[in-house]
């Protein structure tokens, strides 16, 4: 990691409580040499005087070497993919503000700690897996998405079940009679994955998890492949049928599907780079958060 030289700050929309924290955070980086970034939002909520100039949140990723967000997984994962889209390897630390924050782990006791190791050049950084989805139809890319959680095809509220062909690296694998399924990294593993029965995956496996969600068949269960797997999924639609089926990215957008589109899915070619608080494991955060392998 190369010097640190500007520091992105970016928080939920509407996070009053981190307007305080927002400011402090700004006058500490400063006071260290470092220029403080504000996304165009967050300055306002911070206070910032008028005429300082700021960033948008898609241009932030460019504009700094490393990016604070604070706010719940929600605001981190969104800046993970406007950091996959910018292509660049900007590390992220995750302060939190949410309820759970699986990923926004690091609180506001590490935040001054983790900064002065960021600025020194020994933090600790998880390389996390990201997906790349594209939707083909008639064999031209109609969407491209790049995810950190989950890329789930689903039906909509008052659809039947749906039935999805899924092929990895150009073999059929499963056939998969559901309410959707869920494709997820090691990272989504604790999100929707796990609501719908998919196993925990620790965040350094190489692999990509598939899970269906409420799934007629009994055999239809949750699978592992490894990460340099080729997924297709391909939902079974007619013509004439009524029933919907969505792709939707890491639960912040999405697009219907249309007779014989196939979501395409494969690793990135970056992963995300997160900053981790050197005093907790990764089961530490789960037993914290899940009350994992307690009795």
């Amino acid at each position: 990691m190369g010097k640190v030289t500007r520091v992105g700050l970016v928080a939920k929309h509407r996070l009053d409580r981190a307007a305080g924290v927002l400011a402090e955070v700004a006058g500490w980086l400063e006071a260290q040499g470092v220029r403080a970034v504000f996304e165009t939002e967050t300055a306002v909520l911070a206070g910032l005087p008028p005429g300082r100039p700021t960033t948008t949140r898609d241009q932030l990723p460019k504009a700094c070497d490393t990016i604070v967000v604070m706010g719940g997984d929600g605001t981190l994962i969104g800046m993970a993919g406007r950091i996959a889209h910018a292509g660049v390897d900007v590390p992220i630390v995750g302060v939190n503000f949410g309820s759970l924050g699986f990923l926004t782990e690091i609180t506001l006791q590490d935040l001054y700690p983790i900064l002065e190791a960021v600025l020194e050049g020994n933090a600790r950084i998880d390389e996390r897996m990201m997906l790349q989805a594209q939707t083909v139809r008639t064999g031209q890319v109609v969407a491209e998405r790049l995810v950190l959680n989950d890329v789930v095809i689903t039906r909509a509220a008052m659809s039947r079940i749906i039935e999805l062909s899924v092929a990895v690296d150009g073999h059929r694998v499963m056939q998969v009679r559901a309410d959707g399924l869920i494709v997820a990294t090691p990272t989504g593993s604790t999100a929707y994955n796990l609501a719908a029965g998919g196993p925990i995956a620790h965040p350094s496996v190489d692999g990509i998890l598939l899970t269906p969600i409420a799934p007629h068949m009994l055999t239809n269960r949750p699978l592992v492949i490894p990460g340099v797997s080729n997924i297709d999924v391909a939902p079974k639609l007619d013509d004439g049928s009524h029933d919907e089926v969505f792709v939707t990215y890491d639960g912040q957008s999405g697009h219907p599907l249309e007779v014989e589109d196939v979501v395409k899915i494969r690793k990135a070619a970056r992963p995300l780079r997160l900053v981790r608080a050197p005093t907790r494991t990764y089961f530490d955060v789960l037993k914290q958060k899940l009350k994992w392998g307690e009795r």
